[in-house]
């Protein structure tokens, strides 16, 4: 009897599609962040030594418009 392959693990969707800061890469063809990390930042995020985002600002499509009218 065959064991069924395994799934990969992907990583549960997290705040950063809601994110200012996350942008569609054309070059890559891909979504992005665009916020430079430095390397302690960087390796912090990776590991999950942090609590959030400390440049994460919810992004609000509608924000423009509420203001307009």
């Amino acid at each position: 009897m065959k064991d069924a392959p395994k799934k990969k693990k992907t990583a549960p969707a997290g705040p950063c599609e809601s994110c200012v800061h996350y942008d569609y890469n054309e070059d890559d063809d891909q979504m992005e962040c665009g916020v430079d990390l430095d390397e302690d930042e960087f390796l912090a995020f990776l590991t999950r030594r942090t609590d959030g985002c400390p440049y994460y600002k919810f992004y609000d499509e509608y924000k423009s418009v509420r203001r307009q009218n």
